[in-house]
């Protein structure tokens, strides 16, 4: 099959045709043709046919299932923009470093790959990229040894979250059932666990999506947890500070149940950001090589806990974290919440 047979189909503006099209150029394994398939796709677009759809798809079956060669060549910034996920995390979960880097001619697009291939494993500390990635591109100390990884398909991606504590382990915090616990107004920290459940708007607030955050006003992680539970029943189990960075990258790299995902690299990046600044560190994004000492002292004062609401099963995507920081006096809890979408999707 050749994409000039397909000429017909992008005239047509006939996208169920093209979709299957696509199915066969790619069980083929025919990349040149799929490339010219784009193209004529662009063509249509710059004349208004409505392709870009299928064009964005075209990207995306490149960066899934083509070589290096071709799947490197479509990542760039704005690439399959409405994918299952950005291409960056689709490359980086099927290639080494080695393997993508003479393919990926985009400035932008490299470091964020580089990333994405860090908090798989790789150290790339001794590469020319490791100037140019926003984060040290090799896990620090306090990092988890692995971060949740996706699964992508032609069709359909899972997005599995961290494995959480055991019930068994939790313990049921008596003080987390006052109705009114006293809560201090809003910081930096408050703001940066805001920022990392930010991409879940693309969910509908009035069908259920919360995002909401409490700063305890003396310092006890179940007070915080008593402003979010509203005096429901409350049991904790505590975690250590790479698995709550495990919690944050997951929550932040995704868009919850409707929204957009942002990708593993942008929420590495978010979830050192929130380390710092409920550490007190004061980080403004650069010089992140510089900060590892000081996040990894801070890591080492900070406690975590993942909590739980009898009253609320956790159904859909679901983030229920606190923190608190004994040598500062601080303590916060969060709770983000997206309830499966109505067909099950």
């Amino acid at each position: 099959m050749r994409a000039a047979e397909l000429q017909g189909l992008v005239d047509a503006t006939d996208d169920a045709g093209l979709l299957v099209a696509i199915d066969q150029l790619c069980g083929l394994q025919a990349w040149d043709e799929l490339t010219d398939l784009a193209a004529r796709c662009d063509a249509a677009v710059e004349l208004g046919r409505q392709l870009w759809g299928v064009r964005q798809h075209i990207e995306y079956r490149l960066a899934l299932e083509a070589p290096p060669a071709w799947a490197g060549a479509v990542v760039r910034p704005g690439a399959a923009r409405f994918a299952l996920g950005p291409l960056t995390e689709v490359v980086a979960e099927r290639f080494t470093w080695a393997e993508l880097a003479p393919h990926l001619a985009d400035p932008v697009a490299a470091p964020v790959v580089a990333t994405e291939r860090a908090l798989r494993g790789e150290d790339l500390r001794d590469l020319p990229v490791a100037a140019e990635t926003d984060l040290p591109p090799a896990l620090a100390p306090f990092e988890p040894s692995a971060y949740p990884r996706p699964t992508y398909r032609d069709r359909e991606a899972r997005f599995p979250g961290p494995e959480a504590p055991a019930p068994t382990q939790a313990v049921r915090w008596p003080d987390a059932e006052v109705e009114a616990a006293p809560t201090a107004p809003p910081d930096e920290a408050c703001a940066a666990l805001v920022a990392a459940g930010e991409g879940w708007s693309g969910g509908d607030r009035d069908r259920g999506l919360s995002l909401r955050v409490a700063r305890s006003a003396t310092g006890e992680p179940a007070e915080a947890v008593a402003a979010l539970a509203n005096g429901a029943a409350v049991h904790a189990a505590a975690m250590t500070t790479p698995q709550a960075l495990a919690w944050l990258q997951w929550a932040a790299a995704s868009g919850g149940a409707r929204g957009p995902r942002r990708g593993g690299a942008a929420g590495r990046f978010l979830a050192w950001a929130t380390l710092a600044d409920v550490s007190g560190l004061g980080w403004d994004g650069t010089d992140a090589t510089g900060l590892v000492e000081d996040l990894a002292a801070a890591a080492d004062e900070l406690t975590w806990w993942r909590w739980w609401r009898h009253d609320a099963p956790e159904l859909g995507w679901v983030v229920r974290l606190a923190l608190a920081d004994p040598v500062d006096g601080e303590a916060y809890a969060v709770e983000l919440v997206d309830p499966p979408l109505e067909d099950a999707r």
